[in-house]
């Protein structure tokens, strides 16, 4: 029976699962796993032992070895290599006027492949971009171009709300945000208001979305008839998280009034 272990490459990153084997250890380590891309250091969110071979539903690498100090600062000196890399590239990008926005860079712990992250609008010819960034750095290197929600990820920022992203802080995985979650919560339909950093729909709106969703099949509709102990009324509104409904009386009065005080 594999012994399975969850690790995260990076913040509020996808966790992958490998096979640790016998090798020991615990939520916080770090560790030496091969993947698609060679050899790369992550860190254990989830100790082997925690998960069933079932559940991951994928076919597991091997984790090579816990991390020791010297993988950690060895990965700590390629991210100074990357960082002087990235403005290289950037550099080059600039001569061969290629509509694209450099995001990071990153080497594998075997120093063995460079991936260049960017982001465009459209699809960039980036063949001879490669061919010279291999010849400076003599390695395989490796362009990756993400969207949107990525971009906003590998950068972040700050919301609407004063709170790190949640792309950024938490978020693992993108869910999708449609333009219903927002009509359901009565938000404005401005895209200024309920758009992200990233240009899309806010994530957030997804949170409540169902909470909403379920509260209103509870309660009357706009424009419903409905009776209350003032005598019949029409409903004209509703607050779904108080449960109360405002209603205007045949007087044209109006009232809010808890949910279960209404009789429709």
């Amino acid at each position: 029976m594999a012994n399975i272990a969850g690790i995260r490459f990076k913040k509020a990153g996808k966790i992958y699962y490998f096979d640790a084997g016998e090798i020991a250890l615990a939520a916080g380590d770090y560790a030496v796993v091969k993947t698609s891309r060679g050899m790369e250091l992550g860190h254990v969110v989830i100790a082997p032992g925690q998960i069933e071979v079932n559940e991951t539903g994928e076919s597991l690498s091997p984790v090579v070895r816990k991390a020791e100090p010297d993988d950690i600062a060895k990965e700590e000196e390629l991210n100074t290599r990357a960082e002087e890399a990235l403005i290289e590239c950037g550099k080059i990008i600039a001569e061969l006027n290629l509509p694209m926005k450099l995001l990071s860079a990153e080497y594998s712990l075997d120093s063995s492949r460079l991936t260049f992250l960017f982001s465009a609008e459209e699809r960039v010819d980036f063949r001879e971009l490669v061919r010279r960034l291999s010849g400076k750095f003599k390695v395989r290197v490796e362009l990756r171009q993400v969207g949107s929600r990525d971009e906003a990820k590998l950068l972040g920022s700050y919301g609407r709300c004063g709170r790190e992203l949640c792309c950024g802080s938490f978020l693992t995985e993108f869910t999708p945000v449609s333009i219903k979650m927002a009509k359901e919560q009565d938000l404005p339909l401005n895209p200024m208001k309920i758009s992200g950093a990233c240009g899309r729909l806010m994530c957030c709106l997804a949170y409540e979305g169902e909470q909403y969703r379920l509260m209103k099949e509870k309660m009357p509709k706009v424009g419903q008839r409905v009776s209350t102990k003032m005598g019949e009324a029409t409903v004209v509104g509703g607050n779904p998280l108080k449960e109360t409904v405002v209603v205007e009386l045949d007087s044209e009065a109006t009232a809010e009034l808890p949910l279960d005080e209404v009789s429709y």
